[in-house]
């Protein structure tokens, strides 16, 4: 069975994610960072470094969220960002958050939905999702429509959570991840299913060389995978080719 954010509802596994990020969209980024002790925030910085030698001038957030990655991306220069989520709650902590930092001229955030992109083909120079894309009820089909947004010679950048295989830090990652994130992010967020979900959805996730190969099969090319932090997570990066 598909890891879903509630497993007694009927509804869509798209529908569900925008139910629980709206739910927990305001305590989103306290539990976000103290979950990971802000080694999430590390994590976006490398993804941004690679990003940078690319010197892209118009890049897309799909999965915004609260916009953590556009805000990141913003050390890019001479770049406008668009981010773009399906919770309405989650982008309104995000605009907040936006016109805090004073970058309101750079990033622009709507509501949109990942599978299906309300932007015109070849597009975007670079394209970003941070712990999004496991998200997706269909990951072939937003891979896709990130592609076809994409400009010939277009980068994407994917953040994402993987599991660590070597001992003894599988060991406690394994514990960490399925006992005390849950529990702590019950408390904290009053969500009863959203920190059961997140490590449930990690655990699906197609890490790795899986990944690798998905991103083949729906046209990217030169794909590579950088493992962050003893493989808690991982950096892939792919590329559109030129036309």
């Amino acid at each position: 069975m598909a890891a879903l954010p509630n497993k007694k509802s009927v509804q869509p596994k798209k529908e569900q994610v925008e139910e629980m990020f709206d739910n927990i969209s305001h305590r989103y980024d306290l539990l976000n960072h103290l979950l990971s002790a802000n080694i999430d925030k590390i994590w976006r910085r490398n993804a941004i470094r690679k990003l940078k030698k690319s010197q892209p001038k118009t890049i897309l957030d799909i999965a915004t969220g609260t916009g953590d990655f556009a805000i990141a991306a913003t050390k890019i220069k001479n770049t406008e960002i668009t981010g773009i989520d399906i919770s309405e709650g989650m982008l309104d902590v995000g605009r907040k958050k936006i016109a805090r930092k004073g970058l309101t001229d750079i990033i622009k955030l709507q509501k949109a939905d990942s599978e299906n992109l309300p932007f015109e083909n070849d597009l975007f120079d670079a394209a970003i999702v941070g712990f999004g894309v496991r998200n997706f009820e269909n990951l072939e089909k937003g891979l896709t429509e990130i592609l076809r947004v994409l400009k010939p010679e277009g980068v994407f950048y994917v953040l994402e959570f993987s599991k660590p295989q070597k001992t003894p830090f599988k060991q406690f990652y394994k514990f960490y991840f399925t006992k005390i994130l849950p529990l702590v992010g019950r408390m904290v967020s009053k969500d009863t299913n959203a920190y059961t979900y997140l490590p449930e959805s990690v655990n699906e996730f197609p890490a790795g060389e899986r990944f690798l190969t998905i991103l083949a099969d729906v046209g990217f090319t030169e794909n590579r995978c950088f493992p962050q932090t003893f493989g808690i997570a991982s950096i892939y990066e792919a590329h559109k080719t030129k036309n």
